[in-house]
């Protein structure tokens, strides 16, 4: 099924005058536009404030019987900021352009005017206006604590914060370094979404791409450039012109291509496979590697030239060990995720869980926590994920310590904290044992079928709801 068109953008024009009117509104539908019009001041604020969504562009006269276009204006700009507005006016004078510009005006235009020129202008602030509208957009995004932001309250997280707000606008290439898993294409999302650059963000893992196809992806090529090149092929610079592109593993790339990727940042062009022409690029490089980069360029593997070229920003993540301060965060927003993912009432930690984990080291970051945590709320019977939901390797000392009892930590301890924990992991082995059947899991560890949906409810592990006397399958 072919999909919808977008709709069109819509337009407001107010002026007094009929004839006037009419002309601009079947110019602008002619240009597309779904046109809205006004006769004066009250009838536009009607409109402005009627409207389901704000006008991305109005198209205002400035001196009207029943008052003036800067009321259309304030209007405008109160509902939504990013509105554009353009005034008409018979007599432009400097004071006039002032006025206009300093109240928030995108530009105005002195009547009689060229009509070409006039559906020229007001394109351009309608792309303005939709370009505010996305950076707002990616901003509210990103300062909501979206599942794709980064975040984190530790001081190395809140100084590489800061540095991506330095750094986001410029066109300067970064090198983001850090350990597997500890989010480096997440950082260059974040980078790319608070750049204001309109094109989109493309990512290609360098260490994935065949050596042969390589320079034919980055680059692109013409048709007939090689054997199986049927049709002409626009490479991942070309594709990503106008927004970013990441070249992830770059460590990856051999080093014939090194060379002609140096110079495809000395002069901002590429040449395609098989082609004699050069095409200009608009593109910001960004490039992320796990490798000792300095290392690479001592044994001879790595350019010195184009880590310079590469590194003129320097953006190294912390690994998760650093940080443990940020693993709670982390696992609130994997538990939020995942719970909503598999329809699971699952809310939290217990205490015991989250100094389980943060005394782990995690080798594999936070991919390694994210892993951790899927697998976690899949096993949680109840609304809090304990001990018993971490894997081993995790759980295994802090677990394996108080379940056995056999030492008191030298500062102490919370006894009914401990037994609690105790008693919960035990019942969550009991119920897997048992495949879930209450009142076998009872049964093996010696209680009272009442006892246990007393301490299922206790443990918030769902003890309210009742249970068959025999379970089907189950033999008793």
């Amino acid at each position: 099924m072919d999909s919808m068109p977008p709709p069109a953008p819509r337009l407001l024009v107010v002026d007094d005058e009929p004839g006037l009117r009419d002309m601009l509104r079947i110019l602008f539908r002619r240009e597309g536009y779904e046109v809205v019009v006004a006769p004066g001041v009250r009838a536009a604020r009607e409109a402005i404030s009627q409207a389901p969504q704000p006008f991305p562009v109005v198209l205002t006269d400035l001196s009207m019987p029943d008052g003036s276009g800067l009321d259309v204006l304030g209007a405008a700009k109160q509902r939504s900021e990013a509105t554009e507005v353009v005034l008409l006016t018979a007599h432009s004078t400097l004071e006039n352009a002032i006025e206009a510009m300093r109240s928030g005006a995108y530009d105005f235009v002195t009547k009689p005017f060229q009509p070409k020129e006039l559906a020229a202008l007001v394109e351009k602030a309608r792309e303005k206006q939709a370009l505010v509208t996305e950076n707002q957009r990616l901003r509210a995004q990103v300062m909501s604590g979206s599942d794709r932001e980064l975040i984190g309250k530790s001081a190395a997280m809140q100084a590489l914060l800061s540095l991506i707000d330095r750094i986001a606008a410029t066109r300067t290439t970064v090198l983001i370094t850090g350990e597997s898993g500890t989010g480096k294409e997440r950082v260059a999302r974040t980078i790319h979404e608070r750049s204001g650059r309109e094109g989109k963000l493309l990512v290609v893992n360098c260490g994935a791409l065949p050596e042969h196809l390589m320079e034919s992806e980055l680059f692109g090529h013409e048709k007939g450039a090689f054997t199986g090149a049927g049709a002409r092929h626009r490479g991942l610079f070309q594709e990503a012109s106008g927004g970013t592109l990441l070249l992830d593993e770059v460590g990856e790339l051999p080093l014939s291509l090194q060379v002609k990727l140096l110079r495809v940042l000395q002069e901002r062009r590429v040449r395609p496979v098989g082609a004699t022409q050069e095409v200009e690029v608009d593109v910001r490089l960004l490039a992320a590697t796990n490798r000792d980069v300095e290392a690479e360029v001592a044994a001879g593997r790595f350019r010195q030239d184009l880590y310079y070229r590469l590194n003129v920003i320097r953006v190294t993540l912390p690994p998760l060990r650093d940080r443990r301060e940020d693993l709670a965060l982390f696992a609130e927003r994997f538990i939020r995720r995942f719970a909503s993912e598999m329809g699971k009432d699952v809310q939290g930690l217990t205490q015991d869980a989250l100094r389980a984990l943060e005394a782990y080291p995690f080798p594999g970051n936070v991919r390694e926590l994210e892993n951790v945590m899927e697998r976690a709320v899949a096993l949680a019977v109840g609304r809090t994920i304990g001990l018993g939901d971490l894997p081993q390797e995790i759980s295994g000392a802090a677990g394996g310590s108080a379940a056995s009892l056999v030492e008191l930590p030298e500062d102490g301890c919370q006894l009914d904290q401990v037994m609690g924990e105790v008693e919960r992991r035990l019942i969550l082995e009991a119920l897997s044992r048992t495949g879930g059947v209450r009142k076998r899991a009872a049964k093996l560890l010696g209680v009272s079928f009442p006892s246990l949906r007393y301490r299922l409810q206790k443990h918030e592990l769902g003890g309210d709801d009742d249970e068959p006397e025999s379970a089907p399958g189950s033999g008793d």
